[in-house]
């Protein structure tokens, strides 16, 4: 795989053209975000150990009640903090989208990636000045409001298929998320170890949402100063040529070459493709599969990292990191899945065994006592993305 099929549009003018590729954007946005991620869950954890929990109870408490106090609390914040960052963007991403479309393809992109960048800044002055964290989510309010991941991933799906012909569309969009899926899983990796130098319990945690901040800031500067907006490349299509037209019984019909007599086609009522329409009862199947498969993935995904700060795996900073650099290689088995998989199946099974390697993964995981069984678990749960990247990606 060259980088002509990726990129077709290369020609005598390279640099300018590499100004129309949205990877960079992509891979120091994800980098942000994981980056964040990691910081946001050991910066409350942190914050409701070190004091909710003797608030909770002037006398010495058992370990395990102390846990359970304090997970009880991440857990309230993250419900709170998940419902902002699902619910707020629906006031605007409509907005947005329509503004794109009718104005400039990067106000979506741009826009968002500014909430982005309050978002991660609203974590660094919680660190900065020890704020506390009901102050997340108003950072989370605005991050919403600025569109969210619903209107900068919209964008950058527009750029992408701008910047790519219709033979290898697929293949640029599915290329778009092993750079997101990469960028994730480096800045995962190095999220613990960043998180863990500071020493000191006012600023833990500093190093680390200062990078996010920074990434997140070259993601808008870069946006807005160098990022182009590519050209389409899409071919024109050769079925009608431009002739004359008469008028006909029935509609409009054209005059064609009479060399080529098989292309002449009633332009009025294209009655063959109502006949291709797919069935109303197929399509909401689909769609009701669909939600209810991504509140499964939402609901396992979302326990997941609160499940492991606790006992029996108990991990630490960089342990985090590294489970959440495993949740990544969900769009690394996309990417080889798609590639070998979609030319042996069909999309129903492809679909049908994502939905049992799921299954599977998350059933393990609800009997993890070690952290190799962890990974094992998780193996399953992110390897239904190799077969069943037919359903929606995961945010």
């Amino acid at each position: 795989m060259g980088p002509e099929a990726i990129y077709p549009c290369r020609g005598p003018l390279p640099r300018l053209q590499m100004r129309t590729w949205i990877e960079p954007v992509v891979a120091s946005t994800q980098v942000a975000s994981s980056l964040y991620d990691a910081g946001l869950l050991l910066v409350v954890k942190a914050s409701f150990g070190a004091g909710d929990s003797s608030n909770h109870s002037a006398s010495p408490s058992p370990r395990g009640t102390q846990e359970d106090q304090q997970q009880k609390a991440i857990s309230n914040f993250y419900i709170i903090y998940n419902l902002v960052m699902g619910l707020m963007p629906l006031l605007s991403a409509y907005g947005l989208g329509w503004l794109s479309d009718r104005y400039h393809r990067k106000i979506s992109i741009c826009v968002a990636l500014l909430g982005i960048l309050l978002c991660r800044l609203g974590l660094l002055f919680k660190v900065l000045w020890d704020w506390p964290v009901e102050v997340l989510y108003g950072a989370a309010a605005l991050n919403g409001l600025c569109g969210g991941f619903s209107a900068y991933w919209s964008g950058v799906i527009a750029l992408g298929s701008l910047g790519s012909s219709e033979g290898h569309r697929s293949l640029r969009l599915i290329f778009i998320d092993l750079i997101m899926g990469l960028a994730g899983f480096c800045g995962s990796m190095v999220s613990g170890h960043l998180f863990q130098p500071v020493s000191g319990q006012s600023g833990k945690g500093l190093v680390l949402t200062a990078c996010s901040v920074s990434c997140a800031a070259f993601a808008l500067l870069y946006s807005l100063l160098v990022l182009k907006v590519p050209e389409s490349v899409a071919k024109p299509s050769k079925a009608l040529p431009a002739v004359d037209t008469v008028s006909g019984t029935v509609g409009t019909y054209r005059t064609l070459d009479p060399d080529q007599p098989e292309k002449q086609s009633v332009v009025g009522h294209p009655l063959s493709l109502g006949k291709r329409k797919a069935p109303k009862n197929i399509i909401a199947l689909l769609f009701v599969g669909a939600i209810i498969y991504d509140l499964a993935v939402v609901g396992t995904v979302d326990v997941m990292p609160l499940f492991v700060l606790r006992e029996p795996l108990s991990w630490n900073q960089v342990q985090v990191g590294y489970g959440m650099a495993a949740g990544y290689i969900i769009f690394i088995t996309s990417f080889l899945g798609v590639l070998v998989f979609s030319r042996c199946f069909q999309d129903t099974t492809m679909i049908m065994i994502g939905m049992v390697s799921f299954g599977t993964g998350a059933l393990l995981l609800a009997f993890v006592k070690e952290t190799y069984m962890f990974y094992i678990g998780e193996s399953g749960v992110r390897g239904e993305a190799g077969c069943g990247h037919c359903w929606p990606p995961e945010s």
